[in-house]
């Protein structure tokens, strides 16, 4: 089990790696289908998740890490609560193509009873219909770019996100779906704009000796 799990800016990998390195020691590179794990002259490991799979990497690996990591890519995004949506394209992180907007479903009740499977009911349909809105958006902006896109990459609540893209339309999107649907408040177009930031930083899994 890693010490901890950092989150790194792909603009900062390459100084990362070198720090790393300068604290542990010399560092090899080992591959795996999913993950390159660093291990330094002192014992010191860190398992880099790779972003973006499937990848085939040649040559020195953390080199192929690090160019794998910085390269542009045309990335949809589906960010999804139950209080909005934000579906977008990005090319690198340009924002190319989006909408957002906010959807109403009906807050949870104490009520006890018929009332409260009354409201349960309610609240079912409105997000289901919220649901629907956000696929018929996902369908209109990403579908059309579907044999293009390096990934797609879930926001918000990973059970909205789930039930958005079981729409059968959304069908070839869902093998593009990046394992991790990173938190993000209520959806808005600032929200969307950041959402680089979160989706292109790298999962380090790491071992340090004291």
């Amino acid at each position: 089990m890693a010490d901890r799990v950092v989150h790194v800016p792909r603009e900062r990998l390459v100084g990362w790696v070198d720090g790393f390195a300068r604290r542990h020691g010399p560092v090899a590179g080992f591959l795996t289908s999913d993950s390159v794990t660093l291990t330094a002259t002192d014992g010191a490991v860190a398992v880099v998740t790779v972003p973006f799979l499937p990848w085939s990497p040649s040559g020195e690996p953390v080199e192929a890490l690090l160019a794998h990591v910085a390269r542009d890519r045309l990335v949809g995004a589906v960010l999804v609560r139950l209080g909005g949506y934000a579906v977008g394209r990005f090319v690198g992180t340009r924002l190319v193509a989006s909408k957002v907007d906010s959807t109403y479903v009906q807050g949870r009740t104490k009520a006890g009873g018929w009332s409260q499977q009354r409201y349960a009911r309610r609240r079912g349909n409105q997000a289901a219909k919220a649901y629907a809105e956000t696929a018929d958006v996902t369908a209109r902006l990403l579908l059309p770019y579907v044999a293009e896109l390096d990934g797609l990459v879930g926001g918000g609540d990973a059970g909205a996100v789930s039930a958005v893209l079981a729409d059968s339309r959304l069908a070839p999107l869902r093998p593009l779906l990046q394992p991790r649907v990173h938190p993000v408040p209520d959806p808005r177009l600032r929200v969307l704009e950041a959402f680089p930031e979160q989706y292109l930083a790298v999962e380090i899994a790491l071992n340090e000796l004291a």
